[in-house]
């Protein structure tokens, strides 16, 4: 089994900065891909952004939304992803969810995740 903790996720003035952070346990030799998605109230799950990496080749994507402003990137010895969000707007205000695949490619699709975490709230202030 594996198990996905985001934390990170608080109140925060627009044009402020947080780092997400997505702590892997259990049995995760394989999460070769890891992805941030987001939730906020009223609508749909949507794609934030994912990372895959081997010991040969790594690999990420970015919705159109927040390219430029977000950042992904990892630390395999800690087995976490985080997400750096610089320049938060008020629309990025939503439970962050973090989700992990065995497939080495990135995705945007949710249905292509295997695992997920409970989410962490991020909220900005205008």
């Amino acid at each position: 089994q594996v198990q996905l903790v985001e934390s990170g996720g608080r109140l925060v003035q627009a044009g402020g900065s947080l780092r997400l952070s997505c702590a892997a346990s259990g049995r995760t030799f394989n999460l070769y891909t890891r992805g941030w998605f987001r939730q906020a109230p009223g609508k749909e799950r949507e794609f934030v952004s994912a990372i895959s990496w081997s010991s040969i080749s790594s690999s990420t994507t970015y919705a159109d939304s927040v390219k430029g402003r977000f950042t992904i990137s990892r630390d395999n010895a800690k087995n976490t992803v985080y997400l750096q969000m610089n320049s938060l707007k008020p629309e990025d205000t939503a439970v962050y969810y973090c989700a992990a695949r065995s497939v080495l490619q990135v995705t945007a699709h949710a249905d292509e995740y295997d695992y997920w975490g409970q989410g962490t709230q991020v909220t900005v202030s205008s």
